[in-house]
């Protein structure tokens, strides 16, 4: 299985982006996915998933209200849309796939990780 995510790059404060994660080596409709984040010299931290279905999602509390995540299983495809971007979303987004349909914040939960892609924003 692999992750591969996209869609980052270097947006003004107040900005959007729409982050991709496209799985292929496997289908992930019965598994949760989630995105990540890390800055520079900070730990890996949970940012927003969904479940299986794409029933259940759950936001990190500082990106709650700015940020949806959505799944399209026909494309085995994850999105992650940002609004209202500030400097302190600034790090490289992670799309994570856990293997069996509950969601997690833990980043050892997750079974496969994509390499990564860049979100900075300028104030």
């Amino acid at each position: 299985v692999q992750l591969q995510a996209s869609g980052g790059g270097l947006v003004q404060a107040g900005g959007s982006l729409r982050l991709s994660c496209v799985v292929s080596g496997g289908t992930f409709s019965s598994d949760a996915m989630a995105w990540f984040r890390q800055a520079p010299g900070q730990e890996r931290e949970f940012v927003a998933g969904l479940s299986a279905s794409g029933g259940m999602t759950y936001y990190a509390d500082s990106v709650k209200g700015r940020s949806t995540i959505s799944r399209d299983n026909a494309k085995n495809t994850m999105f992650l849309q940002m609004n209202s971007l500030k400097p302190e979303d600034t790090a490289v987004y992670y799309c994570a796939v856990r293997k069996g349909g509950t969601l997690y914040t833990n980043t050892w939960m997750y079974d496969y990780w994509g390499q990564g892609t860049q979100v900075t924003v300028s104030s």
